[in-house]
């Protein structure tokens, strides 16, 4: 068994920032922020969200360079995971903040708080406005009720 920090050609050094000290943090819309606001630079806000990673110690933004892993523990308003974008095929497919492709799951879809979300296993994904947007062709409220249709089939959004 090899060991999780080792590569072939040698040892990694592992740093570990816990949320409490990290400078950045994400808002409930998907942005990130510092102590002097909102991040501008295009570049960078890609790099921290397709940098983003889950595990037992919850979402942190991963790097590596020159023998170091770095993983940084972010603070983060609602939830780390955003719909930003949808492709209209066969399929649905969302396009998550991390450039993740996944299946639109219909079953999974809820409301909370006038905001769309999803359940995908442990991770709950926020619909951004511009998503929403896109999907709303396939969404139609009935007496109070939210329903969406996906191939031919409609399903209720629940509301929490």
């Amino acid at each position: 068994m090899s060991n999780p920090l080792s590569r072939q050609k040698g040892i990694f050094k592992l740093i570990i920032i816990p949320k409490e000290e990290a400078i950045f943090r994400l808002d409930k819309h998907g942005q990130w922020h510092n102590k002097d606001g909102k991040f501008q630079h295009r570049k960078i806000i890609n790099h921290f969200h397709s940098s983003i990673r889950r595990d037992e110690g919850g979402y942190h933004v991963f790097q590596e360079y020159a023998g170091t892993r770095e993983k940084v523990y972010f603070s983060y308003e609602d939830t780390a995971l955003f719909v930003f974008d949808v492709k209209k095929g066969k399929d649905i497919i969302l396009i998550l903040n991390t450039k993740k492709h996944i299946k639109l799951k219909p079953k999974n879809l809820f409301i909370k708080d006038d905001n769309l979300y999803m359940q995908d296993r442990a991770d709950r994904i926020k619909f951004i406005d511009r998503a929403l947007i896109r999907i709303a062709d396939l969404i139609d409220e009935v007496d109070g009720q939210c329903f969406i249709k996906v191939n031919g089939r409609r399903y209720r959004i629940e509301e929490c």
